[in-house]
């Protein structure tokens, strides 16, 4: 069982502050990978942190389990949190999201789809996301482009 699931059985739905990471993987076309979810959303391979893991581990560990690839080099583009990530799920449960952004340019590795949580993984162009990318990794995304792409 998840830390966070350990959380809940004892608080309920009231909201917690959960850290995590995501990472913006980039081919060499300068093409993001998107995860197409089970709820039908397009966002960044990353998940919560775990006990003992630092973000760049829950970054690592979140992106293999979820894609399959290994990470080269990350770098942190910046770390997300306060009001406007906050998240209330369709169960009820409240989070308040504090999110460590990383890129790579170095994916090593065959994509390897976990079902339980993908559809569908696919490079996009920056400029030609696709409809059902959440706000949170929207401005994850605008913020790479902010910094990296100006």
């Amino acid at each position: 069982m998840s830390y966070v699931m350990e959380l809940r059985e004892l608080v309920g739905a009231r909201p917690l502050i959960i850290p995590g990471a995501v990472v913006l993987i980039m081919n060499e076309k300068g093409e993001l990978l998107l995860q197409h979810r089970t709820d039908g959303n397009w966002g960044l391979p990353g998940g919560q942190m775990e006990l003992r893991e630092s973000l760049e581990d829950t970054a690592r560990r979140e992106v293999k389990e979820e894609t399959g690839l290994e990470m080269g080099k990350l770098e942190l583009l910046d770390i997300f949190s306060g009001p406007d990530y906050f998240i209330t799920f369709s169960n009820g449960d409240e989070v308040y999201s504090v999110t460590a952004v990383y890129v790579t340019h170095e994916p090593k590795g065959n994509i390897k789809i976990d079902y339980t949580e993908s559809i569908d993984m696919q490079y996009f162009h920056l400029d030609e996301l696709p409809d059902g990318v959440n706000e949170a990794n929207r401005s994850f995304i605008e913020s790479y482009l902010k910094n990296f792409c100006e």
